[in-house]
């Protein structure tokens, strides 16, 4: 959020975060862009010069920062947002003299193989980053933290500011981010859960310390930042329809405040965990926060040497009395438990930081395979003569629409399964006057278009397609169609839309310059959004039983 207010204010401003949930150089970024792989490479080569001749080798954590240093110098950067790793008195980030604002939020019982036993062990280890001569700014947590943070900034004579002082509250909240006030004040903000309020309200606490040390700050900066600010894998919604939230939580406290954050926005959903958890983890209690809102749990092997096995994690749940089924991979995973879930549930995965980033490398594709088969089963489940008076209606539909009136070569297709049936085209009055051109696969990847010379032009073709015999048909020059009707098995309003599979008609598409790009469907395969392939070219409009959808025009 801070850095998201900072740039929003003009300012040039570096920031590490960790871990990294897809890729590495997301750990260090300049103006929200991540470090490009080739300046990575070459500080660190200069780093590793440097880090070979210590006789103590400096760790994985203390590289990156170096590396981190380095960077932000080279981009002359302004202000930097620099995330503490582990702890606070020894970590590697706390080599810089006095900072700005030393800013603490909420403290948990983690890392206590390190940082002590107790939430006051740990917050005494966080308060190292206080030093004479910066501002301190707390969460408004524990009060045994907040008495260690005091305690400490009044020796080195440091300026501390809680963020409870000003209390905040949640105006309104839905999947689209949420409204809170403090002071009298609304804001919006882009990221879900209470937690994140309570978080924000530490943010404008900074904001105010760094404005008393000169920063101008403006209040649309600060507005604008909370509004956009991205997290990855922190409540984020992969998906609106069917309902697909990823978040990183991996400990007791982050399950706590997920599970309080489902219970408010998923209220009345069916809801299925996809899960995988760190066998030294505490995932026994986070389960047991799980439980009482769960229809049933996928569980997945995150990709880490210390990793509970699926079979592990399906056994312990299915012992507590919960419904839970182990799934081999990851995509897998996310496609059994959106089935499980339906369109009209949520799918909530958590678990660990290693999953959350395989899980958002995978979900488009994976959804994209889910929505194809979801789509064509609601569409072929239709009966064949529901299917055929719908399809009556979208002939209609597209005879009597501009794009057909104006077109004089028209390429459309023959129905071979449960798609629209284009046929009462060629028996329409309108279609007189004009040539209706079909598709031929001539490769696995090619496609042509020729017009049959009679109802002995016919065959079954590649992938069992009905197309017509090249022999007995004439090849029309793709710039010569004036239209394309596509098939199709999902749709959006935006008229984005997935082939029928191999993709031939996006292929062919860009061969078709003059031509207006169509598609039928049944309203049934209306998805909210589609996940597009590089292939996949836009719909000029796509037509229904019910609607002619048509792309806005940009």
């Amino acid at each position: 959020m801070l850095d998201a207010i900072l740039r929003r204010a003009g300012y040039r401003v570096g920031l590490t975060i960790s871990p990294y949930i897809q890729d590495f150089c997301e750990r260090i970024q300049v103006d929200g862009e991540n470090i490009p792989g080739q300046a990575l490479a070459a500080i660190t080569e200069r780093v590793r010069r440097e880090a070979d001749a210590m006789e103590d080798h400096p760790s994985q954590f203390e590289l990156v920062t170096a590396i981190a240093m380095e960077y932000f110098h080279q981009q002359h950067c302004d202000i930097v947002v620099l995330e503490v790793g582990m702890g606070g008195a020894l970590d590697s980030t706390n080599a810089i003299d006095a900072p700005e604002a030393a800013v603490i939020t909420n403290i948990g019982l983690e890392h206590t193989e390190y940082l002590g036993d107790t939430l006051e062990e740990i917050a005494a280890t966080k308060a190292g980053i206080i030093k004479p001569g910066c501002s301190c700014v707390c969460y408004d947590g524990a009060p045994q933290v907040t008495a260690v943070i005091r305690e400490v900034c009044a020796r080195n004579h440091v300026p501390l500011i809680c963020a409870g002082r000003f209390p905040v509250k949640t105006v309104r909240q839905d999947l689209n981010g949420q409204v809170f006030s403090r002071r009298g004040v609304e804001y919006q903000l882009s990221l879900l859960g209470p937690h994140q309020v309570r978080n924000a309200a530490v943010v404008l606490e900074t904001v105010e310390a760094l404005r008393e040390r000169g920063w101008h700050i403006p209040e649309d900066a600060v507005r604008a930042g909370l509004r956009e600010v991205k997290w990855p894998a922190r409540l984020e919604i992969l998906s609106g329809r069917p309902l697909f939230i990823l978040d990183g939580g991996h400990n007791p406290q982050c399950a706590e405040a997920l599970m309080n954050s489902v219970g408010e926005l998923l209220r009345g959903r069916r809801i299925v965990f996809l899960s995988g958890v760190l066998a030294d983890k505490n995932y026994p209690q986070m389960m047991e926060l799980m439980l009482p809102c769960a229809q049933e749990f996928v569980c997945l092997t995150p990709v880490s040497d210390r990793a509970l096995s699926a079979r592990a994690l399906a056994d312990y749940l299915t012992e507590r009395g919960a419904k839970a089924r182990a799934c081999a991979d990851i995509p897998a995973g996310i496609r059994l438990a959106l089935t499980a879930a339906g369109e009209d549930g949520a799918v909530v995965a958590f678990g660990s930081l290693y999953l959350a980033g395989a899980v958002r490398t995978a979900f488009a594709p994976a959804l994209r395979q889910w929505l194809r088969g979801a789509k064509i089963q609601a569409r072929d489940s239709l009966p064949a003569e529901v299917r055929a008076e719908r399809s009556e209606r979208i002939v209609e539909r597209i005879v009597h629409s501009r794009e057909f009136q104006k077109a004089r070569t028209v390429m459309l297709y023959r129905a071979t399964r449960g798609e629209v049936c284009l046929d009462g085209i060629e028996r329409s009055l309108e279609a007189r006057g004009k040539r209706l051109v079909y598709p031929r696969c001539v490769s696995k990847t090619e496609m042509i278009a020729l017009l049959p010379r009679g109802e002995d032009s016919w065959e079954v073709g590649y992938a069992g397609i009905q197309e017509p015999i090249p022999e007995k048909s004439e090849v029309i020059a793709p710039e010569e169609i004036d239209l394309v009707l596509c098939p199709c098995t999902v749709f959006d309003e935006g008229c984005s839309r997935m082939g029928m599979g191999a993709g031939f008609y996006d292929r062919f598409l860009e061969h078709c310059p003059n031509a207006a790009i169509t598609a039928a469907a049944f309203e049934a395969q209306k998805a909210d959004t589609v996940p597009t392939e590089a292939w996949d070219r836009p719909m000029d409009a796509v037509f229904t039983e019910t609607a002619a959808y048509r792309r806005p025009k940009s």
